[in-house]
């Protein structure tokens, strides 16, 4: 994953607010997991959040509070007007996160390496603070 986004920086450098970063727990300074955007806002300014919780700290909130503070950070910018959150269908733990945050299921796609995927949307000017 992270090789993928140093490429994606190494191509356009102005992405970099956008791109995952390691997300890390207080007071303690444990990376917990990665949170971040797929990228900047596309030409219709949508967003993609991504995040992973490393398997010993799930089930602990830094899910959710990850996707808060994307969340916060995508709505207070003024070229995001959508946030997408593509989740397989068998991740009830993710599916179960994004509960609470206005999202709105609004498609699937399947394909036989992955499987189903739900995408879900919010507007950003509807971005509840879950």
């Amino acid at each position: 994953m992270f090789g993928y986004r140093a490429d994606q920086l190494a191509k356009d450098p102005s992405a970099a607010p956008w791109i995952t970063r390691a997300a890390v727990s207080e007071p303690d300074g444990v990376v917990v997991g990665d949170a971040g955007f797929h990228g900047p806002p596309d030409e219709a300014g949508m967003v993609e959040v991504g995040y992973t919780v490393v398997p010993g700290y799930r089930r602990q909130g830094y899910a959710r509070a990850m996707l808060r503070a994307l969340l916060v950070r995508a709505a207070a910018d003024p070229d995001v007007r959508t946030v997408r959150a593509r989740i397989g269908s068998d991740n009830t733990a993710s599916l179960a996160c994004i509960e609470g945050f206005g999202f709105t299921r609004i498609g699937e796609q399947g394909d036989e390496r992955v499987g189903l995927t739900i995408t879900f949307e919010v507007p950003a000017d509807a971005i509840q603070a879950g």
